[in-house]
């Protein structure tokens, strides 16, 4: 078995896991299902696996509560009220949408750290698709979204908010004027005002990114993420909904890009405690935690406390602290913003098994 195999693998076995806590069944739409038959106008009918034509009012009443869209095609409903996932079907654009159960939903959300380990998991399909799509010809949706989230990334920059760029003009990616970013052969060099009024400026090498991030800037208008529609030909500026959208289509999961901070803030202060020498007494380990954390700050653009309680996995300070730096986790950071690999880099492979290891651990002390 291939190393993206067994992250399928382990990603499936992570998220039977969660359904299991939060007492579902899983399953999978590659499995018969009910089918979803007519049309919005004549009224639908639903077919169960077996092409009969379903006339229990629960199982109905169920459907409709799911709330699928009359413009979706190729649906497929699960046939257990229990399932995980509820239903799946194609938008007006050929996109796969999700519907899960809310049990799933409150399950998944309700530690974000939980999240980190079925993100890793996910970044391996998540990369492929970004690198396939910042191929594609013009500047479709597609390949304007990709460039942001790689964006997202390699500069660590929050997605943006149109109420904050209005009301305040603090910016995010997907908020930035022109005006924020030039592009000087293949480098990229930013500068803006962030959430909180943080000043930020920051400089990109990568000649794939800065090549269409020219491409996007010579388009009409003053909004510097903006894609060409396929049918009318339109531009339309990028959303920080169309970004999250974009992620959940590919995963399959409820991923934002603030899930990007989460992953980056983890394997940032990873790989600084790792730097370190081993501390000998408690306060070089509270001087080596602080200046970590201090420096996975400035790349967030975070307070250190906002840091620490918000986009660093307690598990990675809690086990220093506690244990000295774990000797798994000593790797060597790599990549560049044009060498990011398909599969996860060396850091985050063992980030991400150190925490598979914690969650075991934790899970044997209470079982």
């Amino acid at each position: 078995m291939n190393d993206e195999a067994k992250l399928a693998s382990q990603h499936e076995s992570a998220n039977r896991d969660a359904a299991k806590s939060a007492g579902l069944r899983y399953v999978s739409d590659n499995k018969p299902g009910i089918r979803r038959a007519g049309s919005a106008a004549d009224g639908f009918r639903y077919l169960d696996p077996n092409d009969r034509e379903i006339a229990d009012e629960a199982v109905l009443d169920r459907i409709r509560k799911i709330g699928i869209p009359p413009a979706y095609a190729h649906v497929w409903i699960c046939p257990h009220a229990n399932g995980h996932l509820q239903a799946t079907g194609r938008d007006a654009k050929n996109r796969k949408q999700y519907r899960y159960h809310a049990r799933w939903r409150e399950t998944r959300d309700e530690n974000k750290y939980d999240r980190m380990m079925a993100f890793g998991d996910a970044l391996p399909a998540l990369r492929a698709r970004i690198a396939e799509d910042m191929t594609r010809r013009g500047l479709p949706r597609e390949k304007v979204l990709a460039t942001v989230v790689r964006l997202l990334e390699t500069t660590r920059i929050r997605v943006g908010n149109e109420e904050y760029a209005e009301a305040n003009r603090h910016y995010g990616l997907t908020t930035l004027r022109n005006r924020h970013v030039s592009v000087e052969g293949g480098t990229l060099h930013f500068s803006f005002v962030g959430k909180s009024g943080v000043r930020h400026r920051l400089e990109l090498k990568s000649r794939k990114l800065a090549k269409i991030v020219q491409n996007v800037r010579d388009l009409p208008g003053q909004e510097l993420f903006q894609y060409v529609d396929a049918e009318t030909g339109e531009i339309r500026p990028v959303h920080s909904e169309d970004v999250n959208e974009y992620l959940q289509e590919i995963t399959g999961e409820s991923f934002t890009a603030k899930d990007f901070r989460t992953w980056s803030g983890t394997v940032l202060c990873a790989m600084e405690l790792a730097g370190f020498e081993n501390a000998a007494t408690a306060s070089a380990v509270k001087e080596n935690v602080a200046r970590a954390i201090k420096t996975v700050a400035s790349h967030l653009g975070n307070t250190p406390s906002v840091c620490r309680k918000c986009y660093i996995h307690p598990a990675v300070l809690d086990t220093y602290t506690r244990d000295g730096f774990p000797e798994s986790l000593r790797v060597t950071p790599s990549a560049d913003a044009d060498t990011i690999p398909d599969a996860l880099l060396p850091e985050e492979h063992a980030v991400l098994q150190f925490l598979r290891g914690q969650t075991q651990v934790g899970q044997s002390a209470h079982g």
